[in-house]
């Protein structure tokens, strides 16, 4: 059973011979956000303005099946690597600034990036490619040959670690330029999605005239803590009062007229945990819209930015050849997991907890919860941390007007990954892909390139596509998706293309491709490190 594929480097360089000149080469441009929903763009059937995407994926290319690995850390290492995240060593979150990776764990959860694989940046760079990073790294920290610098990239900033507060990032939570640790900003109109803009501008125009850049830009929004600017939170306080109920029906309304679901899927049932929006008090529901008025704000930010980056490209010159690549690294998220939202957010140097965020409360930390995640992954189930398609679906919009091939605002149902982005970038880049690097046997390449859905014909990639994250498993082949536990020889069954909101289990009436499917997720866990899965120490709750 073939389950994986690999992409020799000779066919990476020869598939674009007398295509194009080396010095038409497209610059690349990778967006990720952070923490939000498959429907939360209006894009994707949703409300919140977000101008830019949408004049994104108006001039190109959307799809409905593309995955991503469920959370923050392990979509980082398969997106920047090309490879399953255990294979990278990341098969659980990146180290925290706590605590250092345990190195007595076994090689898929060591909790940084190994050496055994090499990211975009270093792949890029011997093809001749400017390499950038701005935003959120979440790879490694404890020690500085985990660094993106390290890695890859010429320049570098945002976080090492991950979730910062937007307004105050300091300490270890802080932000770094290069190799750096930058002192606390004291500037009231410092925002992080703004400076990581900033910096990424910055970078573009470092650039030299007519050499290729790689453009990594990876928002820390709408993650929590719920920190947006007051101008922003203005436009959507009162837009929410009529409820998360109501909301998921509007969504999934658009998303049909967009031709982005089935209606004969229906729509998911309110999620376990998350009352009937009728049955609020007046102060939980005053309280609730401006939580979720905030989270838009946060979104509305953030587009504002990309909007930012897309102009300036087309002032230079530079848009119609970049490849501008949107996704998002996990579903809406759920946590704390009640449906009234705040709480305390993990106590990470304790700058999380308390009330709403401001520039006037930097402290403040809540979350949305339950009620609004499951809005904003319309109209599937469950969220971020699941396998569920509210856990793994992706909004995914790519934009390149010299090379992409489809209608402008086509949408595509083929499937993809996050390991398809690598051998895209090195068969546009001309760049091969090495068997070693500096030193290290490099594992091969795990699927293959999107240009074949870019210039508007098919490919038979992800045939079979599998996923594992804290003992979950879930494997899919073809449209057929079963889900699982580690050490349970129970599993769901659903049938994807009459029911992707997962809502009838057949594996009772289909034992013998259930049976198939466990067997195939066994032989793919063996192989990519997923399995032996010794942690090395006690779950860490940290995002």
């Amino acid at each position: 059973m073939r389950i994986y594929k690999t992409v020799l480097s000779s066919l990476l360089v020869s598939c674009l011979a007398g295509m194009v000149l080396a010095e038409d080469r497209p610059n690349l441009v990778l967006i990720l956000s952070d923490d939000m929903g498959w429907s939360d763009l209006q894009a994707y059937g949703g409300e919140i303005e977000t101008p830019a995407l949408q004049r994104l994926a108006r001039n190109g290319l959307r799809f409905t099946q593309f995955y991503n690995n469920a959370r923050c850390s392990q979509t980082r290492a398969s997106l920047l690597t090309g490879l399953v995240q255990h294979q990278t060593g990341v098969g659980v979150l990146a180290e925290p600034p706590p605590t250092p990776g345990p190195e007595d764990a076994d090689p898929g959860y060591k909790r940084y990036l190994n050496r055994n694989c090499v990211t975009l940046a270093e792949a890029l760079k011997p093809a001749g490619y400017h390499t950038y990073l701005a935003g959120k790294w979440h790879l490694g920290y404890h020690k500085e040959e985990r660094w993106p610098l390290q890695r890859g990239f010429d320049r570098f900033y945002g976080s090492i670690a991950g979730a910062t507060s937007f307004f105050r990032p300091r300490g270890q939570r802080g932000v770094m330029l290069d190799n750096t640790h930058q002192p606390e900003p004291t500037n009231d109109d410092y925002y992080t999605t703004d400076a990581f803009t900033d910096y990424a501008i910055e970078f573009i125009d470092s650039t030299p005239e007519n050499e290729p850049f790689f453009l990594y830009l990876a928002f820390t929004a709408p993650h929590w803590p719920l920190h947006a600017r007051e101008e922003d939170i203005a436009k959507f306080v009162g837009r929410y009062r009529t409820g998360w109920d109501l909301l998921r029906a509007e969504r999934w309304q658009r998303q049909i007229a967009m031709g982005l679901v089935d209606p004969s899927w229906g729509l998911s049932l309110r999620d376990d945990g998350v009352r009937a929006w009728t049955k609020l008090t007046p102060e939980q529901v005053e309280k609730l819209d401006y939580f979720m008025a905030v989270y838009a704000a946060m979104v509305h930010r953030m587009d504002y930015n990309i909007g930012r980056v897309v102009d300036h490209l087309e002032a230079r010159g530079k848009l119609d050849n970049t490849l501008i690549v949107f996704l998002n690294d996990n579903g809406g998220c759920a946590e704390p997991y009640n449906d009234l939202g705040g709480g305390t957010m993990n106590s990470i140097n304790d700058p999380y907890a308390g009330g709403m965020g401001s520039a006037h409360n930097p402290e403040g930390g809540s979350a949305i919860g339950t009620g609004w995640a499951n809005a904003g992954n319309t109209p599937f189930r469950r969220y971020k941390s699941n396998l569920h398609e509210g856990g793994i679906a992706t909004p995914a919009i790519l934009h390149w007007p010299e090379g992409i091939k489809t209608a402008p605002g086509a949408i595509t149902p083929a499937k993809a990954y996050l390991t398809d982005i690598m051998p895209t970038f090195l068969e546009l880049a001309e760049a091969g892909y090495p068997e070693t690097f500096n030193g290290h046997d490099i594992k091969p390449l795990y699927s293959d390139s999107l240009m074949p859905v870019l210039e508007g014909g098919s490919r038979d990639t992800h045939e079979w596509m599998f996923w594992e994250h804290y003992q979950d498993r879930a494997v899919r082949h073809g449209d057929w998706k079963a889900l699982g536990r580690i050490g349970s020889d129970q599993w769901t069954l659903y049938d994807l293309a009459t029911d992707r909101i997962e809502s009838i289990n057949l594996a009772a009436e289909h034992p013998e491709r259930v049976a198939k499917m466990a067997a195939a997720w066994e032989e793919w866990a063996w192989t990519h490190d997923v399995l032996p899965n010794h942690r090395g120490g006690p779950r860490d709750e940290e995002h």
